[in-house]
């Protein structure tokens, strides 16, 4: 699995149910931190994935959809006004079997 990176995913739907979908669906790959804004880690595979996923929720010509890839420095360089913080990098995962 490949290293996690930042990504920033700013969505403006126009239909509720639509918003409401592609809102749930995120909740799988990051955090909100407005209602239409979340901060993601994923790797290669999760972004594919998370852009399959709200690719087919949408509908291109009437909703809008942005990722920003942020490197390391540009994260560490975030200010926040009011809560929340930035969202952390998760942790390595430890499997144990």
């Amino acid at each position: 699995m490949g290293d996690k990176k930042f990504l920033l995913v700013v969505y403006d739907i126009t239909n509720d149910r639509r918003r409401t979908r592609v809102h749930n669906a995120l909740l799988d790959f990051g955090t909100p931190v407005q209602y239409s804004v979340f901060e993601c880690w994923v790797d290669e595979q999760e972004e594919m994935r998370l852009k399959r996923i709200v690719r087919r929720l949408t509908k291109p010509r009437a909703d809008s959809v942005r990722y920003y890839r942020l490197c390391a420095s540009c994260v560490a360089n975030i200010e926040v006004l009011g809560p929340p913080d930035v969202t952390g990098e998760p942790p390595p995962a430890l499997v144990v079997g």
